[in-house]
Protein backbone atom coordinates (compact mmCIF):
# COMPACT_ATOMS: atom_id res chain seq x y z
CA UNK A 1 0.00 0.00 0.00
CA UNK A 2 2.61 1.99 0.81
CA UNK A 3 3.71 2.74 -3.24
CA UNK A 4 0.06 3.61 -3.95
CA UNK A 5 0.27 6.20 -1.45
CA UNK A 6 3.48 7.82 -3.11
CA UNK A 7 2.01 8.41 -6.57
CA UNK A 8 -1.29 9.71 -5.38
CA UNK A 9 1.16 12.49 -3.40
CA UNK A 10 2.81 13.57 -6.81
CA UNK A 11 -0.46 13.18 -8.83
CA UNK A 12 -1.51 16.96 -8.11
CA UNK A 13 1.69 18.64 -9.36
CA UNK A 14 2.51 16.82 -12.04
CA UNK A 15 -1.28 18.09 -13.44
CA UNK A 16 -0.77 21.95 -12.21
CA UNK A 17 2.77 21.98 -13.95
CA UNK A 18 0.89 20.16 -17.50
CA UNK A 19 -2.17 22.78 -17.43
CA UNK A 20 0.53 25.71 -16.65
CA UNK A 21 2.65 24.69 -19.93
CA UNK A 22 -0.46 23.83 -21.94
CA UNK A 23 -1.56 27.56 -21.04
CA UNK A 24 1.78 28.72 -21.82
CA UNK A 25 1.83 27.43 -25.16
CA UNK A 26 -1.83 28.56 -25.62
CA UNK A 27 -0.38 32.13 -25.09
CA UNK A 28 2.84 32.28 -27.16
CA UNK A 29 1.33 30.73 -30.19
CA UNK A 30 -1.48 33.31 -30.82
CA UNK A 31 -0.58 36.52 -32.84
CA UNK A 32 0.49 39.86 -30.51
CA UNK A 33 -1.96 42.51 -30.15
CA UNK A 34 -1.38 45.60 -31.61
CA UNK A 35 -0.67 48.60 -29.22
CA UNK A 36 -2.73 50.93 -31.49
CA UNK A 37 -6.05 51.31 -32.88
CA UNK A 38 -6.14 51.68 -36.66
CA UNK A 39 -6.48 54.51 -38.25
CA UNK A 40 -9.75 55.78 -40.40
CA UNK A 41 -9.01 56.61 -44.06
CA UNK A 42 -11.87 60.00 -43.27
CA UNK A 43 -9.40 60.83 -40.68
CA UNK A 44 -5.91 60.70 -42.57
CA UNK A 45 -7.78 62.84 -45.41
CA UNK A 46 -8.60 65.31 -43.52
CA UNK A 47 -5.77 65.65 -40.53
CA UNK A 48 -2.93 63.17 -42.45
CA UNK A 49 -0.89 60.53 -41.22
CA UNK A 50 -0.44 60.79 -37.30
CA UNK A 51 3.11 60.11 -35.95
CA UNK A 52 2.36 57.28 -33.83
CA UNK A 53 0.20 55.37 -36.84
CA UNK A 54 2.34 52.28 -37.85
CA UNK A 55 4.53 52.25 -41.18
CA UNK A 56 2.49 50.00 -43.84
CA UNK A 57 4.02 46.58 -44.30
CA UNK A 58 5.89 45.88 -48.05
CA UNK A 59 3.21 43.28 -49.38
CA UNK A 60 0.62 43.80 -47.03
CA UNK A 61 -2.76 43.28 -48.50
CA UNK A 62 -4.59 46.87 -47.97
CA UNK A 63 -7.42 47.44 -45.25
CA UNK A 64 -10.71 46.07 -46.35
CA UNK A 65 -12.20 49.84 -46.84
CA UNK A 66 -9.23 50.33 -49.29
CA UNK A 67 -11.42 50.33 -52.27
CA UNK A 68 -15.07 51.65 -53.03
CA UNK A 69 -15.81 55.71 -52.23
CA UNK A 70 -13.12 55.95 -49.93
CA UNK A 71 -10.79 54.69 -52.30
CA UNK A 72 -11.90 57.63 -55.01
CA UNK A 73 -12.15 60.21 -52.64
CA UNK A 74 -8.73 59.70 -51.51
CA UNK A 75 -7.17 59.51 -54.95
CA UNK A 76 -9.17 62.88 -56.10
CA UNK A 77 -7.61 64.44 -52.68
CA UNK A 78 -4.12 63.54 -53.88
CA UNK A 79 -4.72 65.01 -57.25
CA UNK A 80 -5.65 68.12 -55.70
CA UNK A 81 -2.54 67.92 -53.45
CA UNK A 82 -0.53 67.44 -56.36
CA UNK A 83 -1.92 70.64 -58.07
CA UNK A 84 -1.35 72.78 -55.77
CA UNK A 85 2.09 71.76 -55.04
CA UNK A 86 3.18 73.25 -58.89
CA UNK A 87 4.44 76.51 -58.53
CA UNK A 88 1.55 79.50 -59.77
CA UNK A 89 2.28 82.01 -61.95
CA UNK A 90 3.21 85.48 -59.47
CA UNK A 91 0.14 87.31 -61.47
CA UNK A 92 -2.92 86.13 -63.25
CA UNK A 93 -3.14 88.19 -66.33
CA UNK A 94 -6.76 88.18 -67.49
CA UNK A 95 -6.99 87.60 -71.36
CA UNK A 96 -7.13 91.30 -73.42
CA UNK A 97 -10.21 91.64 -74.91
CA UNK A 98 -9.40 92.94 -78.98
CA UNK A 99 -11.31 95.57 -79.87
CA UNK A 100 -11.85 96.78 -83.74
CA UNK A 101 -10.48 100.14 -83.85
CA UNK A 102 -13.46 102.60 -85.71
CA UNK A 103 -12.72 103.70 -89.04
CA UNK A 104 -11.20 107.46 -89.15
CA UNK A 105 -12.00 109.78 -91.26
CA UNK A 106 -10.17 110.57 -93.92
CA UNK A 107 -7.64 113.83 -93.82
CA UNK A 108 -8.76 116.38 -96.33
CA UNK A 109 -7.48 120.13 -97.44
CA UNK A 110 -9.36 122.58 -95.09
CA UNK A 111 -10.31 124.66 -98.57
CA UNK A 112 -11.73 121.57 -100.28
CA UNK A 113 -14.67 122.20 -102.28
CA UNK A 114 -17.69 119.59 -101.70
CA UNK A 115 -19.52 118.06 -104.39
CA UNK A 116 -21.78 115.65 -105.51
CA UNK A 117 -20.64 112.51 -104.46
CA UNK A 118 -18.50 113.10 -101.34
CA UNK A 119 -19.89 111.63 -98.36
CA UNK A 120 -19.68 113.90 -94.79
CA UNK A 121 -19.83 112.67 -91.33
CA UNK A 122 -21.83 115.63 -90.05
CA UNK A 123 -21.51 115.22 -85.99
CA UNK A 124 -24.22 117.69 -83.82
CA UNK A 125 -22.99 117.27 -80.10
CA UNK A 126 -25.53 116.30 -77.90
CA UNK A 127 -28.09 115.64 -80.59
CA UNK A 128 -27.85 112.01 -81.64
CA UNK A 129 -30.83 112.17 -84.10
CA UNK A 130 -28.94 114.49 -85.78
CA UNK A 131 -25.75 113.23 -86.21
CA UNK A 132 -25.05 110.77 -88.76
CA UNK A 133 -23.44 110.39 -92.67
CA UNK A 134 -24.76 112.21 -95.53
CA UNK A 135 -24.00 112.13 -99.08
CA UNK A 136 -24.22 115.21 -101.31
CA UNK A 137 -26.70 114.12 -104.17
CA UNK A 138 -26.99 115.27 -107.58
CA UNK A 139 -27.88 118.36 -107.11
CA UNK A 140 -25.14 119.26 -104.81
CA UNK A 141 -27.17 119.30 -101.27
CA UNK A 142 -27.38 117.10 -97.76
CA UNK A 143 -30.77 116.36 -96.41
CA UNK A 144 -31.14 116.71 -92.77
CA UNK A 145 -33.84 116.02 -90.00
CA UNK A 146 -35.34 119.80 -88.91
CA UNK A 147 -33.60 121.77 -91.63
CA UNK A 148 -34.31 119.76 -95.03
CA UNK A 149 -31.85 120.11 -97.99
CA UNK A 150 -28.90 121.90 -97.29
CA UNK A 151 -26.79 122.83 -100.35
CA UNK A 152 -22.99 121.48 -99.94
CA UNK A 153 -21.58 122.16 -103.59
CA UNK A 154 -18.96 124.84 -103.60
CA UNK A 155 -18.51 125.02 -99.43
CA UNK A 156 -15.82 124.14 -97.28
CA UNK A 157 -16.08 121.63 -94.73
CA UNK A 158 -16.17 124.34 -92.20
CA UNK A 159 -18.50 126.57 -94.37
CA UNK A 160 -21.11 124.16 -94.01
CA UNK A 161 -21.20 123.63 -90.71
CA UNK A 162 -21.32 127.06 -90.47
CA UNK A 163 -24.43 126.95 -92.64
CA UNK A 164 -25.97 124.05 -90.33
CA UNK A 165 -25.45 125.63 -87.08
CA UNK A 166 -27.09 128.71 -88.36
CA UNK A 167 -30.38 126.69 -89.53
CA UNK A 168 -30.50 124.71 -86.19
CA UNK A 169 -30.13 127.92 -84.34
CA UNK A 170 -32.65 129.31 -85.99
CA UNK A 171 -35.90 128.07 -83.68
CA UNK A 172 -35.00 124.44 -83.02
CA UNK A 173 -31.47 124.03 -80.67
CA UNK A 174 -29.92 127.18 -78.43
CA UNK A 175 -26.34 126.85 -78.99
CA UNK A 176 -25.88 123.86 -81.71
CA UNK A 177 -22.45 123.05 -82.30
CA UNK A 178 -21.69 121.17 -85.60
CA UNK A 179 -18.85 119.60 -86.98
CA UNK A 180 -18.35 118.43 -90.74
CA UNK A 181 -15.85 115.69 -91.64
CA UNK A 182 -15.51 114.27 -94.66
CA UNK A 183 -15.42 110.33 -94.86
CA UNK A 184 -15.23 109.59 -98.62
CA UNK A 185 -14.44 111.93 -101.36
CA UNK A 186 -16.13 111.74 -104.82
CA UNK A 187 -14.49 108.97 -107.40
CA UNK A 188 -12.07 110.01 -109.83
CA UNK A 189 -12.62 108.10 -113.61
CA UNK A 190 -9.40 106.81 -116.18
CA UNK A 191 -9.96 106.18 -119.77
CA UNK A 192 -8.19 105.19 -122.57
CA UNK A 193 -5.59 102.70 -122.70
CA UNK A 194 -4.90 101.41 -119.23
CA UNK A 195 -5.81 97.63 -118.86
CA UNK A 196 -9.02 98.53 -116.39
CA UNK A 197 -10.81 102.08 -116.95
CA UNK A 198 -13.74 102.75 -114.99
CA UNK A 199 -14.43 104.89 -111.39
CA UNK A 200 -12.38 104.50 -108.64
CA UNK A 201 -12.29 105.44 -105.27
CA UNK A 202 -10.39 109.11 -104.61
CA UNK A 203 -7.18 108.51 -102.42
CA UNK A 204 -5.56 111.53 -101.28
CA UNK A 205 -2.52 113.13 -102.37
CA UNK A 206 -2.65 110.84 -105.47
CA UNK A 207 -0.82 111.85 -108.79
CA UNK A 208 -1.82 110.76 -112.28
CA UNK A 209 1.33 107.47 -112.33
CA UNK A 210 -1.27 106.60 -109.34
CA UNK A 211 -4.09 106.49 -110.84
CA UNK A 212 -3.30 104.77 -113.83
CA UNK A 213 -1.88 102.18 -111.16
CA UNK A 214 -4.84 102.07 -109.48
CA UNK A 215 -6.49 100.91 -113.27
CA UNK A 216 -4.28 97.71 -113.78
CA UNK A 217 -1.39 99.93 -115.75
CA UNK A 218 -0.79 101.09 -119.05
CA UNK A 219 -1.98 98.80 -122.02
CA UNK A 220 0.87 97.65 -124.86
CA UNK A 221 -0.17 100.82 -126.86
CA UNK A 222 -0.64 103.67 -124.39
CA UNK A 223 1.40 106.74 -124.46
CA UNK A 224 3.26 106.66 -121.19
CA UNK A 225 5.04 110.37 -121.24
CA UNK A 226 1.78 112.48 -120.47
CA UNK A 227 -2.16 112.27 -120.47
CA UNK A 228 -5.15 114.37 -120.81
CA UNK A 229 -6.61 115.57 -117.22
CA UNK A 230 -10.47 117.47 -116.83
CA UNK A 231 -11.16 118.95 -114.01
CA UNK A 232 -14.22 120.25 -112.84
CA UNK A 233 -14.78 123.12 -110.35
CA UNK A 234 -17.39 125.43 -109.53
CA UNK A 235 -16.18 127.40 -112.60
CA UNK A 236 -16.74 125.24 -114.96
CA UNK A 237 -14.69 122.57 -116.59
CA UNK A 238 -11.09 122.22 -118.11
CA UNK A 239 -8.92 120.36 -120.03
CA UNK A 240 -4.73 120.13 -119.32
CA UNK A 241 -1.75 117.93 -121.19
CA UNK A 242 -0.20 117.11 -118.00
CA UNK A 243 2.67 114.76 -116.99
CA UNK A 244 2.10 111.59 -114.86
CA UNK A 245 3.76 113.17 -111.45
CA UNK A 246 0.41 115.52 -111.72
CA UNK A 247 -1.84 115.70 -108.63
CA UNK A 248 -5.25 114.72 -109.46
CA UNK A 249 -8.81 115.78 -107.24
CA UNK A 250 -11.53 113.91 -106.56
CA UNK A 251 -13.99 113.81 -109.70
CA UNK A 252 -11.13 114.41 -112.09
CA UNK A 253 -10.87 112.28 -115.13
CA UNK A 254 -7.77 111.02 -116.77
CA UNK A 255 -7.51 110.07 -120.02
CA UNK A 256 -4.33 107.72 -121.52
CA UNK A 257 -4.54 108.04 -125.28
CA UNK A 258 -2.85 106.28 -127.95
CA UNK A 259 0.59 106.10 -129.56
CA UNK A 260 0.91 106.39 -133.07
CA UNK A 261 4.57 104.78 -133.12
Amino acid sequence: MAPVRVARAFRLPIITAMTALALSGCVHSGSPVANTQPRSDLDAMAYGQPAYYPAPVAGAAPPANSGGAIAALNASLSARRRAYAQPQPAQYAPPQAAYAAAPMPVAYDSSYRLDAGDRLRVVVYGQEGLTNTYAIDAGGSITMPLIGSVPARGRTPAGLAAEITGRLRNGYIREPSVAVEIESYRPFFILGEVAAPGQYPYVPNMSVESAVAIAGGFSPRAKRDQVTLTHTDSSGSTRYVVPLGTAISPGDTVLVGERWF
